[in-house]
């Protein structure tokens, strides 16, 4: 499993974010606050509160290329 910071700041952003997520096999979920959501899900994305950064959670030990995929929504 692995975690970073991710920041979806606006619909364009979190369309393409979705379409990169839901081209890899193994689950992906964003958390902010109390709520995770799956990030395959457009709809749950946009029940989060998205003008801060959203903890993501790549469920596998081989996330490189994924993180390379998604490198200009990683904050901090």
């Amino acid at each position: 499993m692995k975690k970073t910071m991710v920041m979806l700041d606006s619909i364009s952003a979190v369309k393409d974010f979705v379409s990169i997520v839901s081209a890899y096999d193994y689950d992906v979920d964003l958390a902010s606050g109390r709520y995770a959501v799956d990030a395959k899900s457009i709809m749950g994305i946009f029940s989060l509160d998205l003008s801060k950064p959203i903890q993501l959670t790549a469920h596998t030990d081989d996330a490189d290329k994924f993180f390379t995929d998604i490198a200009k929504y990683i904050v901090g």
